[in-house]
């Protein structure tokens, strides 16, 4: 790391795009609240926004659904829970399928400036969800739609298909003391 500060400003060749894909992606903590800063972002700038959450539950209630929500975002919690407490995995397999249909007619229809797919990655790496599919109707969105995708291990054609790309690394995380979720940090 540099201790002096830069002094030159960045290449002024570069162009605004109308849209961008964002994957957030990685094993460390702060995927899913980095796309929840992009929708506070995006609400303060006026935007049509869309969440939708593939695995968390909609029975759940959490802070960042309640504050968007407050805001005016559109907000789905298809999915059934973590799959180690499911006692049926086809049919958290049968709402993911669910989910992605309604995700994909979300980005298709362009009324949304913003569409979160909040982890989508594991249907996808589960085979749960087309990958291609999703691929194709990111890359074929209308061009004023942005798009951010969240979960571990993002596959490589969603990478391929990302202007952004973050990799979340765990350097050091509380429950891996023993420290369990904390309301109003990690939901």
């Amino acid at each position: 790391m540099s201790e002096v500060p830069p002094t030159a400003a960045p290449d002024p060749g570069h162009v605004r795009a109308k849209s961008v894909v964002v994957v957030n992606t990685g094993d460390g903590k702060g995927k899913s609240t980095a796309a929840f800063g992009l929708v506070l972002r995006a609400s303060a700038r006026g935007w049509k926004i869309a969440v939708v959450q593939f695995l968390k539950s909609g029975k759940w209630h959490v802070g960042e659904e309640e504050a968007a929500r407050r805001l005016g975002v559109e907000w789905w919690s298809i999915g059934e829970g973590f799959t180690w407490d499911s006692p049926d995995l086809s049919e958290d397999e049968a709402v993911a399928k669910e989910a992605w249909g309604h995700a994909r007619a979300l980005i298709a229809a362009g009324e949304h400036r913003l569409v979160v797919l909040d982890e989508v990655t594991y249907p996808m790496n589960w085979g749960w969800i087309e990958g291609g599919d999703v691929v194709d109707s990111i890359r074929s969105r209308p061009e004023r739609v942005n798009v951010v995708a969240t979960g571990r291990d993002a596959p490589e054609a969603l990478v391929d298909a990302a202007d952004t790309v973050t990799d979340m690394v765990n350097v050091k995380h509380a429950f891996d003391r023993g420290v369990r979720a904390l309301r109003g940090i990690d939901y």
